[in-house]
């Protein structure tokens, strides 16, 4: 690629700045708080059809207003304006689908657009010299042109204005490729020569890495992310996640490893065979039947066996959403806050706290989340909100308040998944409105701050919390109306968020701190598998942030939600006793997303089998009845150990195997033959060699086995040296290779 002038880097004002963007066709919400700045050079967009970006085009050159959001060009403020105001301030535009006059000559198209500047930059002449082409059908109407010189035509057009921004929508639709070229060399020259700056809107991934060194991926009327351009043209994978394109004609031979990694991706594939068909005709029943084929002629060579198995886990419900709408956490960050809640009940509660945030310099959205139907006044509609759910709106408001709840919760967490540049979320409300804004808190990363203003925040509020950093605000008075109590109580909750978010890094800030420190690792202990934690840390911290977690449930789920945020680089799972608990009935159980975030990310992943030799209850009669004749051990007064069975520990290894196999990252399971635990040695209490080898050989009968994925047995005890060294090794060997820092 041609070196150009950064679109981002350049200190200064910037040509274009674009904040929080909404724009709405009736009630659908076309562009969701859209934020770019374009200081100087050529930026691309790029997405696919549908998702926005015409309509960004179109309400920068003011064809289309903005509902909210700002657009500045060279620091002034034009949502406002006009178009020809905005073309007068010196904004080019080049529409999609060329829109040149069928009746004009190509000259008269030109003078008709040069105007009568003595100062041009851009004359007709200039313009004939670029596009020699045009020089020679100077006299040809619009219509007697090809679509190459249509589209020079409507670039010329644009250019005789002078534009210090050209904002230009599919430059290369519908051209042959030798125009293509011509079209991308232009743009590369015209970004070079910085007399203005270029924004490119573009499906062709090819001419829109070429021409700019950043590309801004928009994806359902969000900027997903921005990259640099050449790591975008090399990643395939995610041109095909996010653009759905990519360069498959370039097809290489199959390694043996490719042919491991096809098993997971399996299609099902079925031929169709009728009675009187010349292929298996005599083991054909009368009037024609439908069977599998059995010896398939795919180019990896997959058993059917496997495609039977694969088709049976694909009808699980898969929500890759997760993967594709990613947004990193530096693109987290931002200054808005979310002031979300029921408002068609407590409307007035809410809309104080919003009003309060705002006087002290803070943005404020409201999000509404009730579930009556009932209008509101918000910047954010419930029936919005609710058309995130999976089966949508309808589904939300159901009228069964308890289902309605519960699925426009689940609708608030995947919308704030999508939203970038959030500076925090507050709510306030009963159990209901806790139920529902803390569904959406959990999903946000740790560290941008949350505060839940409840009734019930004095009490148990583990199930509102999960593993997140959700700040509990105790309403003292029921949150209905203002009065003296609940002003106070809510003003200091708005306080609170004002002073966190005053506090965030930006993003910049955020990136650099994150590139001078150490990869965070999660990694998961127990009392019973502590030595081997202790030693594995001590291995690691000099080139790695150790995060230990206690493995008490509310633990493995404040790791996974680290891994989520993204900020983790990799998981030491060692300790996977909360999978007994949720299986058994313990009181430290895992919840049934154990493993979701090292499957939704990807991440690095080394796990292992600790303290699954155990169930923990509280005091020794705390135990239930239908467990009296177990096995054990009393911890202190208030813990309580029960050895595990044979069956149970097949049971956590076939659970477990499954969840190993959904992960698409690297992973490596390691099994201690020589006991899960302290207990487990030999001569400790809870050893038991037939029931650990129930769950060894339910893992590696369920996990399926590939170079990404594998299952090692180790001859040691968890915390013995040997086993401390084959995690070192395991671990080094899936973890990208350490950037030495001076």
């Amino acid at each position: 690629m041609a070196e150009r002038a950064s679109s981002s880097g350049k200190a200064g004002k910037a040509v274009l700045r674009i904040d929080d963007l909404q724009v709405y066709y009736g009630e659908s919400h076309a562009l969701q708080g859209v934020s770019l700045t374009l200081e100087s050079g050529v930026l691309s967009v790029v997405g696919r059809n549908g998702m926005g970006k015409t309509t960004l085009c179109n309400t920068i050159a003011g064809l289309k207003r903005a509902r909210s959001g700002s657009i500045r060009v060279n620091g002034r403020e034009i949502s406002s304006l006009e178009p020809h105001e905005i073309h007068r301030l010196g904004v080019g535009y080049v529409p999609q689908g060329r829109r040149v006059w069928p009746s004009l000559t190509v000259d008269e198209h030109l003078r008709l657009s040069a105007g009568s500047r003595r100062d041009a930059g851009w004359t007709v002449e200039r313009v004939y010299q670029t596009f020699p082409r045009l020089a020679e059908r100077r006299n040809n109407g619009g219509s007697q042109l090809s679509g190459g010189e249509q589209q020079m035509l409507a670039i010329s057009r644009a250019l005789l204005s002078d534009p210090k921004l050209l904002v230009m929508d599919e430059p290369t639709e519908g051209l042959a490729p030798v125009i293509v070229e011509q079209v991308e060399q232009m743009l590369i020259t015209l970004g070079q020569e910085g007399e203005m700056a270029i924004l490119v809107i573009e499906q062709n991934i090819g001419v829109a890495t070429a021409v700019s060194d950043s590309v801004a991926i928009m994806v359902n009327g969000r900027i997903n992310r921005i990259m640099d351009a050449k790591a975008l043209a090399a990643d395939r994978d995610l041109q095909q996640r996010l653009l759905g394109v990519g360069r498959h004609s370039e097809e290489e031979a199959v390694s043996p490893a490719e042919v491991a990694q096809a098993q997971e991706h399996l299609a099902e594939v079925y031929r169709i065979e009728r009675g009187g068909s010349e292929a298996g005709q005599a083991d054909q029943p009368a009037g024609g039947a439908y069977r599998p084929v059995t010896a398939l002629p795919n180019r990896w060579n997959v058993p059917v066996t496997a495609m039977r198995q694969a088709a049976v886990e694909k009808a699980a419900p898969q929500d890759d959403l997760k993967k594709v709408f990613a947004i990193p956490f530096s693109e987290r960050i931002g200054r808005t806050v979310l002031v979300a809640g029921t408002f068609d009940t407590k409307g007035k509660e809410l809309r104080f706290i919003a009003d309060r945030l705002k006087s002290l310099g803070i943005p404020a959205r409201t999000v509404d989340l009730s579930t009556s139907g009932k209008p509101s006044s918000v910047d954010v509609t419930a029936t919005q909100v609710a058309s995130m759910h999976p089966y949508g709106a309808s589904e939300v408001m159901s009228g069964d308040r308890g289902k309605s709840v519960t699925a426009m919760a689940e609708a608030f967490a995947r919308w704030v998944e999508r939203e970038p540049r959030l500076g925090g979320i507050i709510s306030a409300g009963g159990s209901g409105g806790t139920t529902l804004a803390t569904a959406g808190m959990r999903v946000l990363p740790v560290g941008i701050p949350k505060i839940m203003v409840s009734t019930v925040a004095a009490g148990d509020v583990a199930k509102y919390v999960g593993g997140a950093d959700i700040m509990m605000f105790h309403s003292v008075a029921d949150v209905q109306g203002l009065n003296s109590i609940t002003e106070q109580v809510l003003g200091n909750a708005a306080h609170a968020m004002a002073g966190m978010v005053a506090q965030l890094p930006d993003a910049q800030a955020w990136e650099e701190k994150r590139k001078s420190a150490r990869p965070a690792v999660g990694i998961t202990m127990f009392g019973v598998t502590t030595p081997a934690v202790q030693a594995v840390t001590k291995r690691l911290e000099a080139d790695y942030d150790c995060l230990v977690f206690h493995a008490t449930g509310t633990g493995g789920r404040a790791m996974e939600s680290l891994g989520d945020s993204r900020l983790l680089a990799g998981f030491l799972d060692l300790t996977t006793t909360e999978i007994a608990d949720m299986i058994v009935g313990g009181v430290l159980p895992a919840d049934q997303d154990r493993f979701g975030a090292a499957i939704r990310t990807g991440l690095p992943y080394v796990g292992s089998v600790g303290a699954l030799d155990m169930v923990n209850f509280g005091s020794r009669d705390s135990v239930p009845d239908k467990f009296k004749s177990r096995k054990f051990v009393i911890h202190n007064p208030n813990v309580t150990l029960m050895r595990t069975t044979r069956d149970e520990n097949r049971t956590f290894g076939e659970w477990i195997g499954v969840r190993l196999n959904q992960m698409n990252g690297p992973v490596r399971f390691l099994l201690p033959e020589g006991g899960v635990s302290m207990l487990d040695a030999p001569g400790g209490a809870f050893h038991d060699p037939e029931a650990d080898d129930a769950l060894f050989e339910a893992l590696e009968r369920t996990v399926r086995q590939t170079p990404q994925r594998r299952i090692q047995r180790v001859r040691a005890n968890i915390n013995d040296d040997t086993f401390v060294d084959a995690v070192i090794e395991a671990f080094q060997s899936i973890m990208p290779k350490l950037q030495r820092r001076t």
